[in-house]
């Protein structure tokens, strides 16, 4: 998935992103509610985890935008508060999670994978096709029964691939979702990754290019 991270806190907004881009996420990070407004205009998440209590544009603020915005992304909320009336009135602005800190980053993670699945069309927790099976949750891919150990990248561009069911995806949609806002789109970093993958797959080749199109498991 696409994800931003709001959080005003430098070294906690860091210690989030690099748990999630554990999972195989793309992850983008700000630290006040004007660069959130000014991401989430210009890219498409899946996810916003949203700190509260933000500079420049408070984060009530940046959650009454995007549900004004009739966007698909799902917003979960931090504060430093787990008082009842301040989870109430966070969840009345249109979040759609709340999550008092302290947390603990294995229940961030999951609530971001739940909000995950309502922000797109629900696809199933293993993925299949074509002889290759891909477990969603256990981050395990076989093919014809055989394990293939895969790069948190080379994994998040199968499993878009694999959720297209048969139809070509783009470059640009495989950075979108596989790689976060420092992804130069004039680099060979799509191309790459499609390379390793295809070797580790094996023969016979089973992603394929549409030349102008895309890449496609048929």
């Amino acid at each position: 998935m696409r994800i931003l991270v709001v959080e005003d806190e430098p070294l906690l907004a860091d210690a989030v992103a690099e748990w999630l881009r554990g999972d195989a996420h793309a992850v983008d990070v700000v630290h006040d509610g004007g660069a959130a407004l000014e991401r989430i205009d210009v890219n498409e998440y899946d996810v916003v985890v949203l700190d509260r209590d933000l500079p420049v544009v408070h984060g009530d603020d940046v959650c009454r935008a995007v549900v004004a915005g009739e966007s698909p992304v799902r917003v979960l909320m931090l504060t430093a508060s787990a008082e009842i009336d301040d989870r109430v009135a966070g969840l009345s602005l249109g979040a759609d999670d709340y999550l008092p800190k302290p947390f603990a980053f294995p229940e961030l993670a999951a609530r971001v994978v739940a909000l995950g699945r309502r922000s797109r069309p629900a696809a199933p927790p293993v993925l299949q096709r074509a002889g290759i099976r891909l477990d969603l949750h256990r981050r395990e891919v076989y093919r014809n029964g055989r394990y293939v150990p895969l790069s948190r990248k080379e994994f998040a561009v199968l499993a878009e691939l694999l959720r297209a069911e048969g139809a070509a995806v783009s470059a640009e949609q495989l950075l979108e979702k596989a790689w976060d806002e420092h992804a130069d789109p004039f680099t060979h970093a799509v191309r790459m990754t499609i390379l390793k993958l295809r070797r580790k797959l094996g023969d016979p080749p089973i992603v394929f290019t549409d030349p102008g199109v895309g890449y496609r498991v048929p």
